[in-house]
């Protein structure tokens, strides 16, 4: 499955955006889905996940009550709501899908395929 990930860019200290990662080639209702993050210097960290029905999704603790992961099936599409962004939030994001797993899944390593990486800025 192909990935392409859009929406980043330079916002302030307590705004909003929101991230979102189109599918292509297999069947993407089939995987489930997450978000990644990687600042400079720092280790790729999960974000969030989604189940392949949306009926299950995990945050990381950094993000709990500010982001919300979210897909729509029809459209082959994941979303990353991120409110209050804070500028410890500030890095590459990436969506990936675990083709193994049916959810729950946390390490990248679990996860097979990736998008390209759009970038969030948040100023202080």
């Amino acid at each position: 499955v192909q990935l392409q990930a859009s929406g980043g860019g330079l916002v302030q200290a307590g705004g909003s955006l929101r991230l979102s990662c189109a599918a292509s080639g297999r069947t993407f209702s089939n995987y489930y889905m997450g978000w990644f993050r990687q600042a400079p210097g720092k280790e790729r960290e999960f974000v969030a996940g989604i189940t392949w029905s949306g009926s299950s999704t995990y945050n990381a603790d950094s993000v709990k009550g500010r982001f919300t992961i979210s897909r729509d099936n029809a459209k082959n599409t994941v979303d990353l709501q991120m409110n209050r962004l804070e500028p410890e939030d500030a890095a590459v994001y990436y969506c990936a899908a675990d083709l193994t797993h049916y959810g729950g899944s946390t390490h990248p390593t679990d996860f097979a395929s990736w998008g390209q990486g759009t970038l969030v800025t948040v100023s202080s």
